[in-house]
């Protein structure tokens, strides 16, 4: 949950940041162009003033008849091609603004429209972005499959990719056709065709606004509705393609901070429940001994603490007792292991078991050992003397 929180707190503030960013650069790029522009107006309006000799009222008032206007160059908006087009930019979010309904029960119902319509569609062209993803993932294999390459899956960044120069060239078809029937610059084009595309609808440049054009030219209406709808596919697809792509991630993340807290939970709780120790015993015979099977951390380290000593100087006295040890084959002898000579355990289960692990040494492994102590040597040399006298006598 604190990670979560820091994510949250961090993706806020980076938002914040990147506000903070685009309003600086764009006070800086549009300030001095608004001033001047603002400027021009109002010499341009002192002109037609001197000029007509209309006053203030008079000037608003014709400003007013042309706004309203505007909208009715491309013909009669409400009529069913001119509804379709509006129905498209409501339920797509796109909303140009150019035309708007006017009276009280047009308003009411496109708000129940947008209601229903929005996540309808939202859905629809999520669903067509994961079937045009999964196609063109098909269609990748197959190439690669064609072109005989060796690593034949298709990554995520080829996705990525496909779907980049997808969207780019969508974006360029529509910027060079509308350039051509709107009569707009490529670059003006281009910038419709991406306002549009995303949804950002500023109603700047809105096409089927020229002269009567929605009752004059039926293909190139029939050509903007097609193009808008492809077109939000393609960057649905792109977009369900990496904005979602990040999410999956994230909740797979939080699941698996879910489970490593679940598991630190349960461990913390069978610690306490075994009185802070992880020692597991394996049931032996009555009279026999408690096998560990899994030593406590004391253990651990008490068996490393030796290896990090140094090694010992070598010493030809106890290297003599340790062959003198290893040709009587007395400690390392599998009779005496049955018999209880030794220094390891003596439970059968503790010597058949496969997943044990040893927690005393046996006699002949500290004197084989390079790094056994003198008074391990001294012991086993005592035991190795009183059974030698065992077996003379």
């Amino acid at each position: 949950m604190k990670a979560q929180n820091v994510r949250t707190l961090f993706l806020i503030l980076s938002v914040v940041l990147y506000l903070l960013i685009g309003a600086a650069v764009f006070d800086a790029l549009e300030t001095e162009s608004e001033s001047s522009g603002k400027k021009a107006l109002e010499q341009k309006l002192g002109e037609l003033k001197r000029k007509y000799g209309f006053l203030e009222e008079d000037y608003r008032e014709m400003e007013r008849v042309i706004l309203q206007s505007e909208p009715h160059r491309g013909g009669r908006q409400w009529k069913f091609s001119g509804s379709f087009y509006f129905a498209i930019t409501v339920i797509t979010t796109i909303g140009y603004g150019h035309v708007v309904p006017r009276t009280d029960a047009g308003k009411t119902f496109c708000m129940f429209y947008a209601v229903l319509g929005i996540p309808l569609t939202l859905i629809m062209f999520q669903s067509l972005g994961e079937r045009i993803n999964t196609l063109v993932r098909f269609l990748l294999r197959r190439v690669k499959r064609g072109l005989g390459l060796r690593e034949t899956e298709v990554s995520m960044g080829n996705m990525v990719l496909v779907g980049l120069l997808s969207c780019v060239g969508t974006l360029c078809v529509g910027a060079a056709a509308f350039s051509h029937f709107e009569d707009w610059t490529f670059f003006n084009a281009y910038y419709y065709c991406f306002v549009t595309l995303t949804t950002i609808g500023f109603g700047d440049f809105v096409a089927l606004k020229k002269t009567e054009a929605l009752q004059r030219r039926p293909p190139y209406v029939a050509f903007c509705f097609v193009y808008i709808l492809v077109g939000l596919t393609v960057t649905g697809a792109f977009l369900n393609l990496v904005v979602l792509r990040f999410l999956t991630v994230s909740s797979d993340v939080r699941t698996a901070e879910r489970e490593d807290e679940q598991l630190l939970k349960e461990e913390s709780e069978s610690d306490a429940a075994g009185g802070g120790s992880s020692r597991f015993a394996l049931p032996v015979e009555e009279g026999g001994s408690c096998v560990s099977l899994v030593s406590s951390p004391a253990d651990d380290l008490r068996l490393i603490e030796p290896e990090r000593s140094e090694l010992p100087k070598p010493n030809r006295l106890r290297d003599l007792i340790c062959c003198w040890c290893r040709g009587l084959e007395v400690c390392g002898s599998s009779s005496d292991l049955q018999q209880g000579h030794t220094c390891g355990h003596s439970n059968p289960v503790f010597y058949t078991s496969i997943s044990y692990r040893v927690d005393r040494v046996s006699c002949s492994s500290h004197a084989a050992s390079p790094h056994a102590s003198p008074s391990a040597v001294a012991l086993c040399w005592e035991r190795n003397y009183r059974h030698s006298r065992r077996r003379s006598l």
